[in-house]
């Protein structure tokens, strides 16, 4: 859980002196560099940021617990946003919310008998933690070693061979929008500098073949300390039906990935509707 209103969000994720000069830039000013050379490596254009933010505060409409309901939200509304931290966009950051998540885990014979009395249970088909130094000068921000280390663990663990054609749905931590295309590359789901045109082409939406972020995601609810677990949570609905307006039709299995502490820990885990 995370009371992000009794506390400075910019104030903490700003690294103070001796550490830095005091910019007080906040998580933003952290990542957009990371962003910009995704954008230079990649050649992806400008709009895709705004693509991402639109769908995913889009789909946080039709979910009651998103924190971000913006009914009027548009391309234009986006694009017409404060730059903060060029190329992020003030439309296409986070808020700051108070929230919290719980999850039930079972035993096998607890979630069969769940199943027996008609409550379906999300199989834990896999779950990894993979973590690497924040300060490296070998450290690839955009393609980071400890997400695509984590990424292949529990597809491993999964039995997954080809994560885009065999996952049907993915709750992937996005801070800020242009983390879209960047760990649709670091997860498997597209080639290096490919995610961008993913996005582009609305495969990543509500009716896409790889629906992301359903719930809204991040970027319609932030309670930092309880962000991640949603993505689980979330993945975990969607195989189990019980989304609501955003549950995507036919979820088998779904992808939950979580990001955080000093931009270094990843965690992930595969939940499917059938018992491995």
């Amino acid at each position: 859980f995370e009371k992000q209103s009794e506390s400075e969000a910019m104030w903490a994720l700003s690294l103070p002196i001796p550490f830095t000069p005091p910019l007080h830039a906040g998580a933003g000013g952290y990542f957009a560099p990371h962003v910009r050379s995704y954008i230079r490596r990649s050649g992806a254009p400008d709009h895709i940021g705004m693509l991402v933010a639109l769908k995913d505060r889009q789909n946080g409409l039709k979910n009651p617990y998103a924190h971000l309901h913006e009914p009027d939200i548009s391309f234009d509304s986006i694009k017409e946003s404060m730059m903060l931290w060029d190329p992020i966009r003030y439309a296409e950051t986070c808020p700051s919310s108070d929230g919290a998540c719980a999850l039930v885990l079972g035993s096998e014979k607890v979630a069969d008998e769940a199943a027996a009395q008609g409550r379906k249970p999300a199989w834990v088909q896999g779950t990894a933690m993979r973590s690497e130094p924040t300060l490296s000068a070998e450290r690839d921000t955009v393609l980071p070693l400890g997400g695509a280390l984590c990424a292949a663990d529990v597809y491993k663990q999964a039995g997954i061979t080809n994560p885009r054609k065999e996952v049907d749905a993915v709750e992937m931590y996005v801070p800020f929008s242009w983390f879209e295309p960047m760990w649709l590359e670091n997860l498997g789901f597209a080639e290096p500098g490919e995610g961008w045109k993913m996005t582009e082409a609305g495969a990543t939406a509500l009716d896409g073949d790889l629906p992301v972020n359903m719930s809204g995601g991040v970027l319609c609810t932030n309670p930092i300390g309880a962000s991640g677990m949603l993505r689980f949570g979330e993945a975990a609905m969607q195989v189990r039906g019980t989304a609501g307006e955003h549950q995507v039709d036919g979820v088998r299995k779904a992808v939950g990935h979580a990001y955080g502490g000093g931009s270094q820990f990843f965690a992930m885990w595969v939940v499917g509707a059938d018992k491995p």
